[in-house]
């Protein structure tokens, strides 16, 4: 019912019910905002809870350069994104 209003309202999914921003610059920056928490990470693989999935990159060499509670930056290179 949340989402149904949301969406008759037209209000940001982010702010309304917490949904996963992600934004990928090329093949090898991304920036995830929203998230929960981390639940795997290694070089080839990040796993991140958010509040309405997790959420996997895959990749190569991946990095997470820096995170806060609201937001984190992963470098590498990066061959897959998936939403469990």
């Amino acid at each position: 019912m949340k989402e149904q209003m949301t969406e008759a309202l037209n209000l940001p999914k982010d702010l309304t019910l917490g949904a996963v921003i992600l934004t990928i610059t090329g093949k090898y920056e991304a920036y995830v905002e929203n998230y929960m928490s981390l639940i795997e990470y290694t070089e080839n693989q990040i796993r991140i809870q958010t509040r309405t999935c997790k959420l996997e990159i895959h990749g190569k060499q991946l990095e997470i350069v820096y995170y806060t509670n609201e937001e984190m930056k992963i470098t590498g290179e990066l061959l897959e994104v998936k939403y469990c």
